[in-house]
């Protein structure tokens, strides 16, 4: 069950457009996962397919969600969505109402 559920996820994933982000909120209601954000976030730690977008889902509040741990993985997300000419405001956010996603 939770492959065919990931898979929803990663479906969804792949389809935010390159300078675009989405929400984990968002991302879970898309996959017909409503209230289910966390589970959008395992499903992404637990991703092996590097050709999905996973840099472009963030949290509700504009921000990178931290890893447990601390992770290289957070600076490389601010990078590759800077790279995709994300901007980010002075507290580290990522301003939603500019680069959300509209599906």
């Amino acid at each position: 069950m939770a492959s065919s559920t990931y898979q929803h996820i990663y479906a969804v994933v792949s389809r935010i457009p390159r300078g675009q982000v989405a929400t984990y909120g968002q991302v879970a209601a898309l996959a017909g996962l409503p209230g289910r954000a966390r589970q959008v976030g395992y499903a992404l730690s637990a991703l092996n397919d590097p050709s999905i977008p996973w840099h472009r889902v963030i949290n509700a509040k504009g921000e990178i969600s931290l890893r447990s741990g601390g992770s290289a993985g957070d600076e490389l997300q601010r990078l590759r969505l800077e790279e995709e000419g994300v901007g980010f405001d002075s507290h580290g956010r990522i301003p939603l109402h500019i680069y959300r996603w509209q599906p």
